[in-house]
């Protein structure tokens, strides 16, 4: 066999695993940002709904019901 790319004088046994890590790595990079936002979209949901629950019990007037769900969704 002569050197090159089809012989032995290409390392190809370097490039397999290299191309695992950065599919891996890809996948992790995308889970975690796609954790992220759905924890985000959950805790902005999460007070929206205290906020109601608190509105429907009178606890708060509509005025402040108003102004604290602007402040909420102004944060996104």
């Amino acid at each position: 066999m002569h050197p090159g790319w089809g012989g032995w004088g290409f390392p190809w046994f370097l490039i397999f695993p290299f191309v695992w890590l950065l599919l891996i790595g890809f996948f992790i990079f995308f889970g975690r940002r796609i954790w992220w936002r759905n924890r985000l979209i959950s805790n902005q949901q999460g007070a929206e709904s205290v906020l109601r629950e608190r509105y429907a019990r009178g606890e708060v007037d509509e005025t402040e019901y108003r102004a604290r769900l602007e402040v909420l969704r102004s944060r996104t």
